[in-house]
């Protein structure tokens, strides 16, 4: 397997293959190619294979094998927990709650699927305070929607507190965990899940849609014998295991990655503000996740700092990493109230070593002051 490059700083979008998922993908070719909905010897042990990864992602998320669906990206899960829990709980009502920093899918879906939306604010840490999502809710609400871990700055969210506000309402709780999972412990309280493969190490086009028995949900998609009635196609077989895999090898070794990545990300934390004048860090300074920061540097492009520090070596991320090209400022970003340009998201990866961070804060200096110069904003 080729060595990842130092500056690969963007983990948070793809974490680069697992070597475990690797070797697992490769064998899964040969093993798992069959369709596992037949009958005959190869279909058979593929859909052993296809139940076993199930079992591996289910015990780490925290539910039962049969809860668990594989689907084509995180982003599809979300959808599908988003309008399938409308439609399937539509007669209760048409209102769904959510928090101002969702990623962008699970916005897009409510705003499809239901008859009215509440935004549930946030501080400029990126947290929702769990009495003021309490208040959003009312007997209309059909769904709330309330991230792990917000996608841009890192911030851990209250979950454990909304979920119990959401339980004493009968309101089901979807939770985006695709920045937790594989990286620190899911938390409890969720009646619906969502992740992806890509971020915990694992083959893209896998994504993970998790529906606790007893929630009200009906596919909105036309019916289909396969993936329990909830993902219609023929499953990708190696793609699960390799997944699986991945997130086998990442739970084992997440502790450990964790303590050693928070100490990467504080001397982030601490030093850009020292080394680059107008620079806002921006996040929970301790309730976050351990392998993010971002900041935001007065009087320069963001996309123009990208740019720049690509060619220096370094790939990382701007405003929303959704929405990077399309010249909007972040809706995350825009939400907490801290500066929306000139914003960078740092994300290591399993890879990154200490050198290679202190080479970024090497560089970061002088990328940023280039820009404000050619700016003709050096002086102010």
């Amino acid at each position: 397997m080729p060595d990842v490059p130092g500056g690969y700083l963007d983990a948070a979008s793809t974490e680069p293959l697992h070597p475990a998922a690797r070797e697992v993908l490769l064998a899964a070719m040969d093993d798992g190619w069959a369709d596992p909905a037949r009958l005959y010897g190869a279909a058979r042990r593929a859909r052993m294979l296809l139940d076993n990864a199930r079992e591996v992602v289910a015990a780490v998320v925290g539910a039962r094998p049969d809860e668990v669906s594989f689907t084509a990206s995180g982003t599809q899960a979300l959808h599908l927990g988003v309008l399938g829990t409308m439609l399937g709980r539509r007669r209760v009502g048409t209102r769904v709650v959510v928090s101002a920093v969702e990623h962008s899918s699970v916005l897009f879906s409510a705003e499809t699927s239901a008859g009215a939306v509440g935004q549930v604010p946030v501080d400029r840490t990126g947290r929702v305070d769990p009495g003021m999502f309490r208040s959003a809710l009312d007997d209309a609400t059909a769904l709330a929607c309330l991230q792990a871990a917000n996608h841009e700055v890192g911030t851990l969210q209250p979950v454990a507190e909304v979920a119990a506000a959401c339980a004493e309402h009968a309101v089901p709780l979807l939770v985006d965990a695709a920045q937790v999972v594989g990286r620190v412990p899911v938390p409890a309280g969720w009646s619906l899940l969502a992740a992806s493969a890509h971020k915990w190490g694992g083959p893209g086009g896998i994504g993970v849609l998790a529906v606790r028995r007893g929630t009200r949900w009906r596919s909105p998609l036309p019916h289909d014998e396969r993936g329990s009635g909830r993902v219609p196609g023929f499953e990708n077989v190696p793609g699960a295991l390799a997944a699986a895999a991945a997130l086998r090898a990442r739970s084992e070794e997440a502790e450990s990655l964790a303590a050693s990545q928070t100490v990467l990300v504080e001397r982030i934390r601490a030093q850009v503000p020292e080394l680059v004048p107008d620079v806002e860090v921006v996040g929970h300074p301790t309730d976050r996740l351990p392998h993010l920061v971002t900041f935001s540097c007065l009087y320069v492009d963001g996309e123009a700092l990208l740019t720049e520090l690509d060619k220096e070596g370094f790939a990382v991320s701007s405003g929303s990493s959704c929405t990077a090209s399309t010249l909007r400022p972040s809706h995350v970003l825009q939400a907490m109230g801290v500066l929306t340009h000139g914003n960078v998201r740092v994300s290591l990866a399993r890879a990154t070593t200490a050198a290679d961070v202190e080479r970024f804060l090497t560089v970061l200096p002088g990328v940023v002051a280039r820009l404000r110069a050619t700016a003709g904003v050096d002086r102010l």
